[in-house]
């Protein structure tokens, strides 16, 4: 496993951006059943002006603890994972997890709709192919002449402040998603690693992201299990 914890480094507040205001259009009730046998409760939050205009979502889940800081995932879109259980990412794995863990504390996983690191499920698939021939994840994306990562968290950090959250721990293997919201202006206290989610075909993929962009996974153990 990774450390539990990881503290990012200070940002600049002075390149805080100044945020267009999204408010809350929906919030709404609803129980909840994964893949792996887990069940909650939660309630789902739509929002009015986001920045890109896509429908995101927040999941809040767990016990409300006013006062205390509140575990959040940013969680991008996997049809494939998510949904399909493909065993070629770890996002499906990761999604569970982190509505169990999150449910255990209260906090917020929000479901943002990032597929393909921001390519789009298409791209994604014509960047599976490529993987195909031998490239890794970051290579594929570069043959199509696209982005490595695409993502963009504006609209994380509106939902964010819609629900009144300036401050939380953030469970990410991912340290662009803690930069990028701290230059955002929202206080990133802690980044707290996931669980490692190996299988015999995302190993390589898994390695890519520690060698590549720096992910928190312990590379030692990023073998087939």
């Amino acid at each position: 496993m990774p450390n539990s914890r990881n503290t990012p480094a200070p940002t600049d507040s002075s390149n805080t951006a100044d945020l267009p205001t999204a408010t809350v259009r929906t919030r709404v009730t609803v129980p909840l059943r994964f893949g792996d046998g887990c069940t909650v409760t939660a309630d789902l939050v739509a929002f009015h002006s986001l920045a890109d205009g896509q429908e995101h979502v927040a999941v809040i889940l767990g016990p409300s603890n006013p006062g205390q800081t509140a575990l959040v995932r940013l969680h991008s879109e996997c049809l494939t994972g998510d949904v399909f259980g493909s065993a070629r990412c770890d996002c499906g794995p990761q999604l569970s997890e982190a509505v169990e863990r999150i449910a255990a504390t209260g906090g917020v996983l929000l479901y943002l709709r990032q597929e393909g690191r921001g390519i789009g499920l298409y791209n994604k698939l014509d960047a599976y192919a490529l993987q195909d021939q031998g490239l890794d994840t970051y290579e594929a994306n570069a043959a199509l002449g696209l982005a490595e990562d695409a993502r963009d968290y504006t609209a994380a950090a509106q939902m964010l402040a819609a629900l009144g959250i300036g401050e939380l721990d953030l469970l990410s293997n991912n340290p662009d998603k803690a930069a990028q919201l701290g230059t955002l202006g929202v206080t990133v206290r802690e980044r707290v690693p996931t669980g490692v989610f190996t299988t015999a075909h995302n190993v390589r993929y898994l390695r890519a992201k520690v060698l590549q962009t720096q992910h928190t996974l312990p590379l030692t153990e990023l073998t087939a299990g």
